[in-house]
């Protein structure tokens, strides 16, 4: 069935033509290049279907389908012969530049004949000498065929590389690509790395470099020890390549390069977003490549000991790392076999043997701000205890591990997770069988015990409902087994759990606070009630009624609620020396610090924690200082002295490192040390900390949290320039699982795509971050409880299609910002947008453009008018100073220059003089500037732009804002020159 209607005149065919050039290279385009070739041979006229062939060719060619793209051309050529004079010097050009991607397409067939290739070649010299043309590219074509085929290249390079370019050479870009890799296949990377410098560097490209150069040079850049270079060249060249077909090969050498540098995960993120290429790669030289990139991958990982993780491999069944090895090896080998059987030559199994047997050149690169290791990517299981940090000792008999288990559960020691970690694992074997002691007590007090560890770590996620249901569960298992002082504490942090549950509406806070006070009073009860309570378990009560009435008053910020929670500290403070249990006494001051830090004495509670921490230096238990001093950085944060924040956090992340991993609240200290990296100016480190906070909540199961965090993190790569990173960082997380399935929350996916859109226009990859925001402002049009972020998206993607020239949809994606705005005003944000819509159609269009640039300056005034009446404020620049300013730019592109004068001068009586302190010097300083050159380069006045501009000057140098003068001073320079 058709995928276009089919063409009935020559213009409709063009026009498909054009639309399908704008596709992405893959079967989609080549479908329908199929398609409009058949719809071409209905017309008379053949020159049609030399176009469609044309476009039919390009799209085998880069949609990596080298056995058609010969056959479209035996077409072409033929036309070419029987009909010559219908080849226009442009249709020409193209027919013997393809000549080339003929010779390329058939080296890329091992069942081609070696004769048939060299056949090739001859008639394409025969072809070119015949037109008068230059045989540069034909000894282009002999030196690949020689490198392909493996012989002595020394003199097939001298006569391609010393010959004179002509107008059928290959581009400038890909010429540079061929030398470098001749001189590293030599060996000598320093000279490859010169020579492919202007490639690298971004002077020179084409529709395949830099990506394919850049692929080529990430080891060589990691041999001469320029691993920064290597990593940046990483990030950008594979963008430019992945899930593309026609670029397999560049795809399995960043493979190879994540394989060699440690980042052995990042190489299975990477080879599941290229899953396609295992069935699209239609060349069977670009399979070899991509396969062999594979093969390196996983033959790193299965060397590491994790052959048993998931893989991404061919469609149509699961793959673990060491199958998926076995057959992209079966399938490599017998494709460097047959291409060395084809050529006579031991080149390519040669070839392929030197990369599998590379050593890793880097232990542990960081690529990119997502650091994982293979422990991070294997298969999805419930969260469990997570490992050790400093590995916990952990008894090996059955009763010694429960007994151990429970008494550091009483004693509030990390080791305590790792024990019920093991205990977890232990009965959930089938063949598990419980111990017949008196002292383990029955198995189902163990049920319990591990069902209350669960509501714990539950209760840690902030999933309060799940932790309340397992501490109930928990409880009753605890009734069976004839323990009703542990049932007690399981219902009690049951009643905790549910009271933490956030409250809906506008009352929330009122409401919860109310829980809490009812649930304080529960505990009292239930603590009464309860007879036979072991003085841990009644410490732990007295600290559930403390920590309820603390959340009251974190909930409601009410006075009245401040002296109840110091009363239950003291008394458990009391009970907790009384019975010397040194974690509650620890727990009771690092609580009475929290109240005096929540009633807002951030002073009282400093001396409170400097207090604890002697006692800790001195007593223990060791396991609350970095909990501690993670409050005191939070503390000094407030008190806004960021060093001693930063010191105080540093050291508790240092002692945390001494625990098991995550039983020490890594998240907040990481989240908090980034914090104080901001306030003393450190970014970059700010950057680190972030990400690792997120990571540490991923383990911890927290995705949402997680997923917040790394938001932020990338918000803050990009506001750094990162550009990369931050496209790397969120391409990373939007292919996780529940993101692609649908489960985690459509607004923060929103942002992260909104952010990576905003990336990739900083990139300059417009084409991508156009087709992003178009799709996001389609999703959020349906946000009727956010119109105000819909308007937002909407009129950045009004400006992303200005800069593309689609000025009818830039329009219509305007509109929808408008209407949004009026349920939701954005003043600031929607003027901008309009202000640069106008710029940017007035400056492509010129005259013709300048009635729908003063539309969307009349909507901005529109908006400028609402913003006054509202008494809104802008916090850049005034939006009728700007708009003035805008109007005299978009008239002056359209040649209207009195209007544009005339504007210029009202945005300048609207800015007044700027005054020493004024920071709207530079917009005041720009207004002259554009007004002088208007008056006096377009209308042709110099002597009073000059007297306006070197007045300008004048007054800027006197009030001190010398770094506005330069634009100024040219602009005089050149009007003394007009005179």
């Amino acid at each position: 069935m058709p995928t276009t209607p089919h063409p009935q005149t020559t213009d409709e065919l063009y026009q498909a033509l054009q639309e399908n050039d704008r596709r992405p290279y893959g079967r989609a385009r080549t479908v329908t290049a199929e398609e409009l070739v058949d719809a071409a041979e209905q017309f008379a006229e053949p020159v049609p279907l030399i176009h469609a062939l044309f476009e039919l060719q390009e799209a085998y060619t880069y949609g990596s389908e080298p056995r058609k793209s010969p056959v479209v051309f035996a077409r072409l050529l033929t036309l070419f012969d029987e009909q010559p004079d219908v080849f226009d010097d442009r249709l020409r050009h193209m027919l013997f530049w393809r000549f080339k991607w003929v010779a390329n397409a058939l080296r890329q067939l091992p069942e081609i004949p070696l004769a048939s290739l060299r056949q090739w070649l001859t008639e394409m010299r025969d072809r070119y000498e015949k037109a008068g043309l230059g045989l540069q590219p034909y000894y282009g074509q002999a030196y690949q065929l020689a490198t392909h085929v493996g012989e002595d290249t020394t003199l097939a390079y001298e006569l391609w590389a010393g010959r004179t370019r002509t107008r059928l050479s290959d581009c400038e870009a890909c010429e540079i690509c061929e030398r470098a890799l001749y001189h590293l296949t030599a060996g000598d990377d320093e000279r490859a790395l010169r020579a492919w410098e202007p490639v690298l560097a971004g002077k020179e490209s084409c529709q395949e470099e830099p990506a394919r150069s850049l692929s080529y040079a990430l080891l060589p850049l990691l041999r001469t020890g320029r691993t920064d270079r290597a990593r940046e060249l990483h990030l950008t060249g594979y963008r430019g390549c992945r899930r593309n077909p026609s670029m397999s090969g560049e795809v399995g050498r960043h493979l190879e390069f994540c394989a060699l540098t440690g980042n052995e995960a990042r190489g299975l993120e990477l080879l599941a977003e290229n899953r396609s290429l295992f069935d699209e790669v239609d060349s069977p030289l670009d399979q070899l490549d991509f396969l062999t990139g594979v093969e390196v991958l996983l033959q790193r990982v299965e060397f590491l000991g994790h052959g048993e993780l998931p893989a991404a491999g061919y469609a149509g069944r699961p793959w673990t790392v060491s199958g998926l090895r076995a057959e992209v090896r079966g399938r490599a080998d017998d494709l460097a076999a047959r291409f060395d059987a084809r050529n006579g030559t031991t080149a390519h199994t040669d070839r392929r043997r030197a990369r599998l047997d590379r050593a890793p050149l880097a232990a542990a690169l960081e690529l990119t701000l997502r650091t994982r290791g293979l422990d991070d990517v294997a298969p999805a299981a419930p969260v469990a205890a997570p490992a050790a940090r400093t590995a916990a000792t952990v008894p090996d008999a059955l009763p010694e591990l429960i007994l151990r288990a429970r008494e550091s559960e009483a004693e509030g020691h990390p080791d305590a997770q790792v024990c019920w970690a093991r205990l977890r694992t232990l009965a959930a074997a089938r063949d598990y069988t419980h111990p017949d002691d008196p002292a383990v007590g029955p198995l189902v007090q163990l049920r319990a015990d591990l069902l209350a560890d669960e509501a714990g770590r539950a209760g840690e996620r902030d999933e309060f409902a799940d932790a309340a249901a397992l501490h109930e569960e928990a409880a009753a298992l605890y009734d069976d087994a004839g323990l009703p002082a542990h049932a007690a504490l399981a219902r009690a942090q049951a009643l905790l759990a549910a009271a933490e549950t956030p409250a809906e509406g506008p009352d929330g806070a009122e409401a919860k606070a109310a829980a809490l006070t009812a649930t304080h009073a529960s505990l009292v009860r239930l603590q009464e009630e309860t007879p036979g309570l072991a003085p841990h378990q009644e410490a732990r009560l007295l600290r559930l009624r403390v920590t309820a009435l603390a959340l009251r008053l974190q909930t409601s910020g009410s006075e009245e609620h401040v002296a109840p929670v110091f009363a239950e500290v003291d008394l458990l403070h009391a009970f907790a020396t009384r019975h010397d249990i040194a974690g509650q006494i620890s727990g009771a001051l690092l609580l009475r610090a929290s109240t005096y830090a929540i009633s807002g004495d951030l002073p009282a509670a400093v001396t409170e924690i400097d207090a604890l921490l002697d006692r800790l230096k001195t007593h223990g238990p060791a396991w609350h200082l970095p909990r501690t001093l993670g409050l005191r950085g939070r503390l000094q944060l407030g008190l806004r002295d960021a060093q001693a924040a930063h010191a105080d956090l540093a050291e508790a992340l240092r002692l945390a490192a001494d625990w098991p991993s995550d039983t020490i609240d890594t998240t907040r200290l990481h989240g908090d040390l980034a914090e104080a990296c901001m306030h003393l100016g450190r970014p970059d480190e700010a950057l680190r900390h972030l990400t690792r906070s997120a990571e540490a909540d991923l383990r911890r199961g927290s995705r949402t949290d997680a997923f917040c965090t790394y938001s932020n993190a990338a918000q803050l790569s990009l506001d750094l320039g990162h550009v990369e990173d931050c496209i790397a960082l969120l391409d990373s997380l939007l292919a996780e699982p529940d993101i692609a399935a649908g489960e985690l929350d459509d607004r923060l996916v929103a942002q992260l795509r909104l952010t990576r859109a905003r990336a990739l226009h900083a990139g300059e990859d417009l084409k991508a971050a156009t087709a992003e925001f178009v799709a996001l402002a389609a999703e959020s049009a349906g946000w009727d409880d956010d119109p105000g972020s819909h308007a937002m998206i909407a009129a950045e993607t009004a400006v992303l299609l200005g800069e593309s020239g689609e000025f009818d949809r830039a329009r219509e994606a305007a509109d929808q910002a408008l209407a949004a705005h009026a349920r939701d005003p954005r003043y600031e944000q929607l003027s901008g947008c309009l202000r640069e819509l106008a710029r940017l159609q007035a400056q492509r269009q010129g005259p013709d453009g300048l009635r729908g640039a003063l539309a969307f300056l009349a909507d901005a005034a529109r908006i400028a008018d609402e913003a006054r009446a509202a008494a809104y404020e802008a916090r850049g620049r005034n939006l009728d100073t700007a708009l003035a300013y805008e109007h005299g730019r978009v008239n002056a592109y359209a040649g209207e220059y009195e209007d544009a004068l005339a504007a210029l001068e009202k945005a300048l009586a609207l800015l007044g003089e700027p005054g020493p302190e004024d920071d709207r010097a530079g917009e005041w300083a720009e207004c002259v500037r554009l007004a002088g050159a208007v008056e006096g380069i377009y209308l042709e006045r110099p002597a009073p732009a000059l007297a306006r501009v070197d007045a300008a000057v004048s007054r800027l140098t006197a009030l001190g804002h010398t770094e506005e003068l330069e634009p100024l001073t040219s602009l005089a320079a050149r009007l003394r020159d007009e005179e």
